[in-house]
């Protein structure tokens, strides 16, 4: 069955590099990435562990927590962590589930049911487990983007979504195409042009269905 934004997502028992964990325990109070691969030791994995190794502040700043997940062994990932901590000049502090019997994988629809690892196999065996999710403090699915094996992920991008996400659920607001930290917002149509101008003060009409405006200091 596929996860659907805002469902809640699986309470799983997860094996990681650092301990076992129980997801929503994990999660608590905060904000949580769950980012995936196909296999350790590959190159375009390497390079995007990295990059978020070298956002462990600005995570930090968001009240997230971040956890990896790749179909490979906690040994492996122990190894492995050497590698990106190499190339991403900065050190890998978050866990890495161990999916090594899929469950992960197929619980959040990245992997068929009928899905298994075949002896030799490579990461095309996996290679749809190449995904985002960000999840609320309430444990809902609230944003999930799915790459292909070629193409990096723009964690810049993951910043700017969960901004947003905590943006728009903490002040009941929108956010318009390619908004950032600081750029006006949109008022939702179910508030009134007066509940608008005693929240947000002055606004912008653009049109009828589309005003915008900044953010109460």
């Amino acid at each position: 069955m596929a996860l659907r934004i805002n469902d809640t997502i699986p309470n799983l028992t997860v094996t990681t590099d650092q301990g076992e964990f129980t997801l929503h325990d994990w999660i608590g109070d905060s904000w949580a990435i769950l980012f995936s691969h196909p296999k350790d030791f590959t190159p375009v994995c390497t390079t995007e562990f990295g990059a978020v190794a070298q956002l462990a502040d600005e995570w930090e700043k968001r009240g997230t927590k971040v956890m990896g997940i790749s179909v490979d062994s906690v040994e492996e990932h122990k190894k492995w962590k050497g590698d990106i901590e190499m190339v991403a000049k900065a050190k890998a502090g978050f866990p890495i589930i161990a999916d090594e019997d899929l469950e992960v994988s197929k619980a959040f629809d990245m992997l068929p049911a009928e899905a298994y690892l075949p002896d030799g196999r490579t990461p095309n065996d996996s290679a749809t487990v190449r995904a985002v999710f960000i999840v609320g403090p309430d444990k809902q699915l609230k944003l999930s983007m799915v790459y292909p094996m070629n193409v990096g992920r723009n964690f810049a991008e993951v910043l700017r979504a969960l901004d947003g996400l905590q943006t728009a659920n903490g002040q009941g607001v929108a956010t318009p195409a390619n908004w950032n930290v600081g750029d006006d917002v949109i008022i939702p149509t179910s508030v009134s042009d007066e509940a608008a101008k005693a929240k947000f003060g002055d606004f912008t009409t653009v049109l009828p269905y589309l005003r915008t405006a900044k953010l109460p200091s």
